[in-house]
């Protein structure tokens, strides 16, 4: 026990200022006790409506100070972009979509109306630096049954001036092309159902009219350079009713962007000629495409495997209906149409890493090959080329990309306005 400070040396002393110096102490302690809780009690009140006052002026203060947070020059251009390119607003809008492969720069606007939940008609005119066109006006009704089912129909006119055709086959020379001019007439209708992601099931019915005319531009006209054996169905005027089913598995984030996920579909197409001749066919697509994150992302390792074939093996089909390969989303180092036959087979690998938001950026490789029998579809003579590129993305949508391409005809750029898979 600890000595008490009050204590004297001696017995006695200890003995009577031990018994003195309690009792003071008690009446000290409780005088003070009493006083303090009469002080307190007095007190509470004016405390607390003091604490009240003081929190509903620091309130009062930070709502007169508080307002939304300012974007910077830099977010605001970003926020109108992605609402305008990468959302479907509502209103005039921009169009960046490419009247036909080949055609060049192209400029457009369009004009969106809502008339239901997520239900909309749209009219678009397109006109490339080629002189090339197009007007097409189309209603989509998105997200029925739960989401599962999306329903559209379009109506359009295309006239696409000097498309190039440099012959048939892998072999066909650069020093061989010639310019034709197509004007076609489309209507079509449309269903993309969901039953159960990732399935995806696509079904099309429509018509098409094509309307082939003399080739502008610097290159000779098809007519004078080809005849109906080198470019078949030559002045051929088809109008065809054009079925389209597909089915596959779907688990990207989105067709416009993705980082993850991959598809594997197949697609037929019965192209029934109903305007006179013998240009009926069949046409088979498969395609796999697979997207393989790495580094939470940061870099993506992205291919693409593209087969066409036609099904019938003795009909003359069309030389502008025919499998090609060469532009911007199939061989970017080869011109629009650069190689066609009645097959062609594509490979197409990227490695994609994203340095700033909205922003990635590729290096890529390009390899395929067109033949007249499907069993000449292998890997030998295939045509390739490697490049760099960027694409202007948002989460959903890639409204700008650009590529500078390389094979052995030289150098090429591109300007599309959306992913080559």
């Amino acid at each position: 026990m600890n000595p008490d400070p009050f204590e004297e040396p001696t017995p006695t002393g200890l003995m009577r200022r031990h018994a003195f110096g309690t009792t003071t102490r008690s009446l000290v302690l409780a005088w003070g006790a009493a006083v303090l809780a009469g002080t307190l009690s007095a007190q509470t009140p004016r405390v607390a409506a003091s604490r009240e006052e003081t929190y509903s002026l620091q309130q009062d203060e930070k709502a007169r100070a508080s307002h939304p947070p300012k974007l910077d020059k830099g977010e605001e251009i970003f926020r109108k972009a992605e609402t305008i390119f990468l959302l479907d607003p509502s209103g005039f809008f921009p169009a960046l979509d490419s009247v036909y492969q080949g055609g060049g720069v192209t400029l457009g606007a369009g004009y969106r109306r809502f008339y239901g939940d997520n239900t909309f008609w749209q009219v678009k005119g397109l006109y490339s630096v080629l002189n090339y066109k197009l007007i097409e006006g189309a209603t989509v009704s998105k997200d029925r049954m739960h989401g599962k089912l999306t329903l559209g129909t379009r109506v359009g006119w295309r006239d696409a001036t000097q498309v190039a055709y440099y012959g048939i086959g892998q072999q066909s020379k650069v020093e061989d092309r010639a310019n034709y001019r197509f004007q076609e007439t489309y209507v079509d209708g449309g269903a993309v159902f969901r039953p159960r992601r990732p399935i995806v099931i696509k079904g099309t019915l429509g018509y098409e009219h094509w309307n082939t005319l003399k080739g502008t531009g610097g290159d000779p006209s098809i007519e004078t350079r080809y005849t109906a054996a080198t470019a078949p169905g030559l002045g051929a005027e088809p109008g065809y009713v054009h079925t389209e089913i597909s089915s596959g598995i779907d688990w990207r984030q989105s067709p416009g962007y993705t980082r993850r996920g991959g598809l594997y579909e197949v697609t037929f197409h019965d192209y029934e000629n109903v305007g006179g001749g013998p240009y009926s066919f069949q046409k088979l697509d498969a395609e796999i495409i697979q997207h393989v994150p790495l580094l939470r992302e940061t870099w993506v390792l992205a291919g693409r495997g593209r087969m066409e074939t036609i099904l019938n093996d003795n009909d003359v089909i069309p030389y502008f209906m025919l499998p090609s390969l060469g532009s911007g989303s199939t061989l970017r180092g080869y011109s629009s149409y650069r190689f066609r036959d009645r097959h062609s087979l594509l490979f197409n690998a990227e490695f994609r890493w994203m340095p700033a938001v909205g922003l990635d950026m590729a290096l890529f490789y390009d390899a395929g090959k067109v033949a007249p029998r499907r069993d000449q579809l292998d890997f030998k003579g295939m045509k390739s080329d490697f490049g760099i590129g960027a694409r202007f993305h948002g989460p959903f949508a890639t409204p700008i990309r650009i590529d500078l391409a390389v094979g052995n005809e030289g150098w090429r750029l591109v300007l599309s306005g959306g992913p080559i898979f």
